[in-house]
């Protein structure tokens, strides 16, 4: 398994009560399962409607994420 470090930003960091923490996932589609049956509803609205990134890369997809990395859980940002 995959030792990861999960950040979380302003909406997503209200719903984990919390700005970062150590995680365990193979996929982000197995983090983002996680991440809500963990956090409830609150968390799955913020992942849905925001991104994800992946050492600092935008990630779309549900696919492998490596040990040692930093995925940053962000809410959807009003632009201007």
């Amino acid at each position: 398994m995959s030792q990861i470090t999960v950040r979380y930003f302003a909406a997503a960091a209200e719903a984990a009560g919390l700005e970062e923490e150590p995680w365990v996932a193979e996929t982000l589609a197995q983090l983002r399962g996680d991440l809500t049956e963990k956090y409830g509803e609150e968390m799955a609205r913020v992942m849905r409607a925001g991104s994800f990134l992946v050492d600092g890369i935008v990630r779309k997809d549900d696919g492998p994420i490596a040990s040692g990395i930093t995925v940053d859980v962000l809410p959807p940002f009003a632009g201007g």
